[in-house]
């Protein structure tokens, strides 16, 4: 008797904080969420050398944030350092990092430590795509995928994450893609490396959440294709329900995603669409539905071997 009674309370706890938490989501449909403050926050951001990496580094330097940039290339990642300090950027440090190798993604952590402090802003964003299909793809470029992609974010996570969780502040970003969700044709290595990076980010949520780590915050952004040098002549069929995302476009939605302490962001909003009907639908009718939408094309026009971003 005294477990029913037991199980009704946490039903009837259960119900009252779902009931609030309806009713707060509602609430902030009409009355817009509150922006967290970055001026000062130690924001560190990979493959920021080029393309979403550097717009984002631009982004947080107006807000008034003190830059850690990092990126293969050195000249690029200087590039943008310079940029960032003309910005407005509370302090702009480059390093020049493989993150691809876990060695140097540790040597180059504890350099930041030591020279610039405690990172609260972990931005993984640097990434490599070949977009070759899986039998025409080379082993060697296969891995390089995953390292980058995925393996990169468990060394900078292993880095930085104790600090935040020292503090009970902190935020860690992942930049996964739309082709974590739902597999794409012609970029399997890819997809891999996107859903690794989804799940882990999501586990390492939970891990957080469960231990009432409540100042460690994550966001997690899944991204139709972009329009950089990454996904060079990619195209999309329905561009008006699919469209291929404008950079500046895109780097706004993540970065107030961040500043709202968003837990998913996926762009453009069809892509909510896409994961539900995924769900249910019966496959026959998912790939009908997928060629129906072009998406066996999406890389006819794919112009580079391997592009990173």
């Amino acid at each position: 008797m005294a477990s029913i009674l037991g199980l009704a309370q946490e039903l009837l706890v259960f119900l009252g904080k779902s009931v609030f938490i309806v009713l707060e989501s509602l609430v902030f449909t009409f009355i817009p969420v509150p922006r967290k403050k970055v001026a000062g926050e130690i924001v560190l951001i990979t493959g920021a050398g080029s393309g979403l990496g550097r717009l984002l580094a631009l982004k947080f330097a107006r807000l008034g944030s003190v830059l850690v940039l990092w990126d293969i290339n050195q000249e690029g990642n200087e590039e943008t350092r310079e940029m960032v300090q003309e910005a407005g950027a509370a302090g702009a440090y480059a390093y020049t990092c493989d993150c691809s190798r876990r060695e140097d993604v540790y040597r180059v952590a504890s350099q930041v430590k030591k020279e610039v402090g405690d990172v609260s802003i972990l931005i993984n964003n640097a990434g490599i795509v070949t977009g070759r299909k899986f039998l025409d793809c080379p082993d060697e470029l296969m891995e390089k995928s995953l390292d980058v992609n995925f393996k990169a974010h468990l060394w900078t996570y292993k880095a930085f994450l104790p600090a935040m969780i020292a503090n009970d502040h902190g935020h860690l970003v992942c930049i996964s893609s739309s082709a974590g969700l739902i597999g794409v044709y012609g970029l399997a290595d890819y997809c891999a490396s996107k859903f690794a990076a989804f799940g882990f980010a999501e586990t390492v949520f939970f891990e957080t959440f469960a231990s009432k780590q409540k100042g460690i915050k994550t966001t997690i952004v899944c991204p139709f294709f972009i329009k950089t040098q990454m996904f060079e002549g990619c195209t999309s069929r329905l561009s008006y329900v699919l469209p291929i995302l404008e950079p500046e476009y895109a780097v706004g939605k993540i970065v107030d995603a961040i500043l709202k302490e968003q837990l998913y962001l996926y762009m453009p909003r069809f892509i909510y669409i896409m994961v539900f009907l995924k769900s249910f639908l019966p496959p026959k009718l998912g790939m009908l539905l997928a060629e129906y939408m072009g998406a066996f094309n999406f890389m006819d026009g794919f112009t580079n071997s391997k592009k990173k971003d």
